[in-house]
């Protein structure tokens, strides 16, 4: 991607197209999507053909870095051809590069046709890919991390930030004397093993801070929250008990990797649950 040095400063263009007048136009994301830096993320898009005849565009996108008051330029360039028929609305998705970031930044997607008409914006989150790299800081030292990831899903994303942990699946829960264990995820109960739930309890006992990734409930199980706090007698941690689908996709979504680590943050560090929209 090749930067640009020129600050743009953006008024009503921030916001959108004119949409009385525009035939392909963008619907808009209902919050900012997220990815991680790097080349080829995947940006998704919908398209919404307003007018009677079939939209056939050259798309172009203009890539900038800013605030909601000032952005700068980094990249522009042509795309593809888009088509779409009157009255169809279509789900698509574009691949971008974003460059570098040391923490969450916002940027913006201008997407336009060949006559440089705006169609739409599109709000992305950028995050640095190290994100997961704070569990050696919860963990306190390289014998902190236990993992149970039976399918695997957590530690290849660990590996791969060079940090260390100790295999539950095969030391056992009963032998980890580290800080932090994360057990799951399981997608489906019949892959918990027997027992588990009191072995869980056991090692929590132990002064160790648990996150334990459980199966979504079915459909016809009562409601329960994605995530709670489990307290454990005569001790600072907590067992955090969460929704697998919460963390899903966790080596390609940053909002999964800022999940698990809000719930190891809470299982080292309870918290009593607070009402939402109070003001101070």
């Amino acid at each position: 991607m090749k930067a640009g040095s020129t600050l743009i400063l953006l008024t009503m263009l921030w916001w959108g197209p004119d949409w009385a007048s525009a035939q392909l136009t963008l619907v808009p994301d209902s919050r900012p999507q997220s990815v991680f830096a790097g080349s080829n993320r995947k940006i998704s898009v919908v398209w919404r053909n307003t007018g009677d005849e079939v939209a056939d565009v050259e798309l172009r996108f203009r890539l900038y870095q800013g605030t909601a008051a000032t952005a700068v330029l980094l990249n522009e360039a042509p795309l593809r051809r888009v088509k779409v028929l009157p009255g169809q609305t279509v789900s698509d998705s574009a691949v971008l590069d974003f460059p570098a970031v040391r923490a969450e930044t916002r940027f913006m997607v201008q997407w336009l046709d060949g006559t440089n008409r705006l169609l739409g914006t599109t709000h992305v989150s950028v995050y640095p890919t190290n994100l997961l790299g704070e569990l050696k800081l919860l963990a306190g030292d390289n014998t902190g991390l236990g993992l149970y990831d039976p399918h695997n899903q957590i530690k290849p994303v660990v590996r791969s930030l060079g940090l260390q942990f100790a295999d539950l699946e095969g030391t056992g829960l009963e032998n980890f004397s580290g800080k932090l264990a994360v057990l799951g995820p399981f997608m489906q109960s019949a892959a918990i093993p027997t027992g588990f739930a009191n072995r869980v309890k056991n090692l929590a006992s132990n002064n160790v801070a648990v996150v334990w990734l459980v199966p979504p409930p079915d459909k016809y199980d009562k409601p329960r929250p994605s995530f709670y706090a489990v307290s454990v007698p005569g001790c600072t941690n907590a067992i955090v008990v969460a929704q697998a689908d919460t963390v899903a996709s966790l080596a390609d979504d940053p909002r999964a990797q800022l999940n698990l680590l809000h719930f190891c943050r809470l299982a080292l560090r309870p918290e009593e649950p607070q009402l939402p929209f109070l003001t101070h």
